[in-house]
């Protein structure tokens, strides 16, 4: 019994096998790219640039880093957005206990 627990122990820790995966992902940064995605995304709308930032050329890095770098901050400031959002959620319902001014007065609700 000892022996057959420490075997399935082990097993947790080895190497999972690694077959064949059906599908592949790729990541395209060219503004034809995006004008599909876009399409298959929403139909309706479609492509939509007004500032025509998959146009541009950040640094003078190519227009593929450039949409690679407005990719990116878009999805960071995204995630800054969430934060500050269940920041804001739990600053106004959960106040602390103490006087929270110099004169002693109760957090103002």
């Amino acid at each position: 019994v000892l022996f057959a627990s420490l075997a399935v122990g082990a097993s947790a820790f080895s190497p999972a096998s690694t077959g064949t995966i059906g599908k592949t992902t790729t990541l395209s940064a060219t503004k034809a790219d995006l004008v599909t995605i876009a399409d298959k995304s929403n139909p309706k709308l479609g492509f939509y640039d007004p500032l025509n930032l998959a146009d541009a050329n950040f640094w003078d890095t190519g227009n593929e880093a450039t949409i690679g770098f407005l990719r990116q901050s878009e999805i960071k400031h995204g995630r800054i957005a969430m934060f500050a959002f269940v920041g804001y959620i739990v600053q106004s319902n959960f106040v602390l206990p103490w006087s929270q001014t110099l004169a002693g007065a109760p957090h103002p609700s």
